[in-house]
């Protein structure tokens, strides 16, 4: 089975690390030459608390959050981005200093749903998205629809690793890192993909949960 050579990329902020392999890689709907290994961040406490602490950088004095909806399995860095946010040496126009922490479940047709008794902490709140990484909006999209429908105002989206604009539908995007840290990083529709083009084989199929390797 293949092991991925990762390769670690460190900052300037202690236990904030961008770690990437070279390949062939493959989520459902599109191809890169680049897996951004994002698991250490969301499963290990230090590292959710660098990444939080990052964020919340972007945040200060001028954004509203009362709750961080997690996706891709972000739970612990929601949990900590909400704990920096209620900090007493945080300037945050949140008066209530009260933020909730929530996950939705994902339906057959890949909607995004909240229970009656979850629906109270969006409704009406200012709500920050938490994701994993952003690369074709389309996440970020499902989950800020899914926010409005609900009742619940958009503050921003944040993300370890981003490739989208700095705004999608007028809603900010933050991010640790972007393709600034890759010099050659590029996503192609699968269709479309230079690599399958010229015969290299998939190294592994990708999403926020890890990889599984094909070789």
């Amino acid at each position: 089975m293949l092991t991925l050579n990762t390769v670690k990329h460190g900052t300037k902020r202690k236990n904030l690390f961008l770690r990437v392999a070279e390949g062939h890689f493959a989520t459902n709907d599109r191809h890169s030459n680049y897996y951004i290994d994002v698991v250490a961040q969301k499963a290990r406490l230090s590292e959710a608390q660098a990444v939080a602490e990052e964020l919340r950088s972007y945040f200060y004095h001028s954004t509203i959050v009362d709750t961080v909806l997690c996706i891709d399995g972000t739970e612990v860095i929601g949990a900590c981005l909400a704990d920096q946010l209620s900090k007493d040496d945080f300037i945050s126009v949140n008066a209530h200093k009260s933020i909730y922490v929530v996950t939705p479940e994902t339906t057959n047709s890949q909607q995004l749903l909240f229970r009656d008794n979850i629906v109270p902490m969006i409704k009406g709140k200012h709500v920050m998205i938490m994701a994993v990484s952003y690369s074709s909006g389309k996440t970020v999209k499902a989950a800020i629809d899914a926010v409005k429908y609900y009742g619940g105002m958009v503050s921003g989206a944040c993300a370890i690793f981003s490739t989208v604009e700095k705004t999608i539908d007028d809603i900010p995007v933050y991010s640790c890192f972007d393709p600034h840290f890759l010099n050659d990083y590029a996503i192609y529709p699968t269709h479309e993909c230079p690599l399958c083009k010229a015969g290299k084989p998939i190294d592994a199929l990708i999403n926020g949960y890890g990889y599984s390797a094909l070789r």
